[in-house]
């Protein structure tokens, strides 16, 4: 029964097919008769076979990756060669060999009669750049930079502004008194070259300034506004170029740029610090699998960088913020091979980029289009210079009422000297859309000029000046517990001294933020013990694995006997015993007794936070005998030793002891000031 079915069913199909069925079933019979037939033709009419093919040419399955590793060597090559020339590299900085060597590829290109690769700006903004400054967030300074954040600000945002109007301003001008082949330029054409060539380019400055190893305090001023100036330059970049399409301005058009520019960079530091908790959290897990933990590092920072630019947000900050939160927490989860891999692929990550970026710079300035004119481009690099001397000396006038290490007038020369652009305006410039702004080659032509003239010029020339003005550098010093538990203790004490005057300031806010994350965030972030674990014990452990990985890499390790107790601990835990011929004053009791009751009367008034002009009102006597107990120069009233003349060396190591010992009793009372406070 089942089979007649089958065959029913089998029927109907056939039946039911379409003609060609019927046709294709004949040629198959026919096929059939024929097939002996067909056979033997097919026999006759056979190719002769060819032979196995030892050797191939296929240039175009791997022409991308074949080229792009060449461009990477030649950069590595580079490198290695400037490096092997010390006397060279004293002279002229890597980056302008490196544009000359961009330069001569560029021509032998065309020479050959091909066209020269140029700089696209999505290849530098998507893989160029970021980790160079993902190396500049993860390993930033964060104490220097926070204690000279509103500095910094100051350069950044309102610098900027200024070099943006100042320069784009004048232009406009030029334009219109220079003739006909100006005039077509317009005021928001002018701004927005103003707004591009106003930003410090931060691989230009990374690229100079940790040659010349200037101060630290120089450094992250020039290379902090180099980083946070992004923020205004893409807002004012967008917007000059929404303007120019649209054609009025009017004030809400204003202020929905100011929102911009806010939500632009709070933004961006907020996607980075998202994407940094992110990363802290994850690499709690990793203890298991350890050999992943340098990846999910780079992935998280190119998440945030690609994250914040998704919204046009300042990808640069979301960068910086994403490095410097993630940091503490990383290293205390993943290992020590781990944090030697993270900052060894980081540092030739970004070596080859910067390598890779001003090679070319001077290979898109053979191949790309230019149109030069004089006055233009002479105008520009005056106003450039012009704006950026003006701007620093305003601004350091200004800055200076508030700071208290002055900036003096070499510090702000270095700082205006080191104003230097690069890649980052080159490749907004060609952004531009040649149907808005007609003169796009002129304005990447004055581009590429002012970008010569800072590296060439003001690179090859900053360090003689710096050895001429006797700029202070950098010291390489080590840092020792020593040196950490005083900066740990004057941290504690002038918190102290700000919650007795009632001044929340720096230090006020910064010890709630410790707090905070000592309680809750360290639990969450930090896996196992070491989210309890002092900060003055984890950095002891760093201390001790950095000497030991150096006296292993140094061979001194097999010399050392086992049981010999560590030299950091020696040198840096166990105190020094006082020399025996130095008087060491301290504080008599009636002094202390005096400082003690006044800190109890006015210790109700500091819980109840009365104003402020009251509270330094009643607390004036204890600052004013609080000040003299520090003043160095008031400690000749404390010596026991008779007094000799006041320029001896005696005097002046009495001086020296007595303003450590009032600063640690002082610093005694400001403590159970504070435990009494918080109790």
């Amino acid at each position: 029964m089942e089979l007649k079915m089958f065959l029913l069913v089998l029927g109907l199909l056939v039946g039911t097919g379409s003609p060609d069925m019927g046709s294709s079933q004949g040629k198959c019979s026919e096929s059939l008769v024929q097939g002996p037939q067909t056979q033997e033709n097919r026999t006759h009419t056979t190719h002769s076979k060819k032979p196995f093919p030892v050797l191939s040419f296929g240039y175009d399955y791997v022409r991308l990756p074949f080229e792009i590793s060449l461009w990477v060597l030649l950069a590595s090559l580079m490198k290695l060669g400037f490096h092997l020339m010390p006397r060279l590299s004293s002279i002229v900085p890597e980056s302008c060999l490196l544009i000359v060597v961009g330069l001569l590829v560029g021509g032998l290109i065309k020479l050959v009669g091909e066209a020269p690769p140029v700089l696209e700006s999505n290849i530098f903004f998507l893989y160029l750049l970021p980790p160079i400054i993902l190396d500049a967030g993860y390993f930033l300074p964060i104490r220097q930079f926070t204690e000279n954040l509103g500095t910094i600000l100051m350069f950044a945002v309102v610098g900027t502004l200024w070099n943006a109007f100042f320069v784009g301003g004048l232009l406009y001008g030029v334009c219109q008194l220079e003739g006909h082949r100006l005039v077509t330029v317009d005021l928001l054409s002018c701004l927005l070259f103003g707004s591009i060539i106003s930003a410090v380019d931060p691989v230009a400055v990374l690229a100079v300034f940790e040659e010349i190893h200037i101060n630290e305090l120089l450094h992250i001023l020039v290379f902090g506004e180099s980083l946070l100036n992004d923020a205004v330059t893409v807002v004012l970049y967008h917007l000059f170029e929404e303007f120019s399409s649209v054609g009025t301005i009017t004030v809400t058009d204003v202020l929905l740029g100011i929102v911009c520019f806010l939500v632009v960079s709070l933004g961006g530091i907020v996607v980075g610090a998202i994407y940094g908790i992110l990363a802290a959290f994850t690499s709690r897990f990793t203890s298991h699998t350890r050999v992943i933990e340098p990846l999910f590092v780079f992935l998280y920072s190119y998440m945030a960088y690609l994250s914040a630019e998704v919204f046009h947000l300042s990808g640069i900050m979301a960068l910086i913020a994403c490095g410097a939160v993630m940091r503490p927490y990383v290293e205390a989860n993943i290992s020590h091979k781990s944090h030697t891999t993270i900052k060894y692929f980081l540092k030739m990550w970004s070596s080859v980029s910067d390598t890779l970026i001003f090679i070319f710079l001077g290979v898109s300035t053979v191949a790309g289009p230019h149109e030069w004119n004089w006055i233009f481009v002479v105008a520009t690099l005056i106003f450039c210079l012009v704006a950026r001397v003006l701007g620093v000396v305003g601004l350091t006038f200004v800055i200076n009422k508030f700071r208290i290490v002055k900036l003096t007038s070499k510090d702000q020369f270095i700082i205006a000297y080191g104003g230097l652009r690069g890649a980052i305006a080159f490749s907004l410039v060609y952004l531009l859309n040649t149907d808005h702004f007609p003169k796009r080659n002129m304005f990447l032509t004055a581009i590429i000029t002012v970008i010569f003239f800072t590296v060439f010029v003001q690179g090859m020339t900053i360090r003689p000046l710096v050895d001429l003005l006797a700029v202070k550098k950098k010291q390489e010093t080590k840092r020792s517990i020593n040196e950490e538990i005083h900066t740990q203790f004057l941290d504690h004490l002038l918190t102290g001294i700000e919650d007795i005057c009632g001044h929340y300031g720096h230090h006020h806010w910064k010890d709630k933020l410790n707090r905070f994350n000592k309680k809750y965030v360290k639990k969450c972030l930090i896996a196992g013990e070491r989210s309890k674990e002092p900060q003055l014990i984890a950095f002891y452990h760093k201390m001790e694995m950095k000497q030991a990985i150096e006296l292993v890499e140094s061979g001194g390790g097999s010399k050392l006997p086992s049981a010999m107790p560590s030299t950091v601990s020696m040198q840096n835990i166990q105190p020094k015993k006082p020399p025996q011929d130095r008087a060491l004053p301290q504080l008599s009791k009636a002094r202390e007794e005096e400082i003690r009751k006044i800190l109890r009367t006015n210790l109700q008034r500091t819980r109840q936070r009365v104003s402020a002009h009251r509270f330094l009102f009643s607390n004036g006597s204890f600052c004013l005998s609080f000040i003299c107990v520090i003043n160095s120069d008031q400690m000749n009233n404390y010596l026991t030793v008779p007094a000799p003349p006041p320029d001896s060396p005696t005097i002046a190591r009495a001086r020296l002891a007595s303003g450590e010992m009032a600063v640690y009793s002082a610093g005694s009372l400001i403590y159970e000031l504070r435990i009494m406070l918080y109790d």
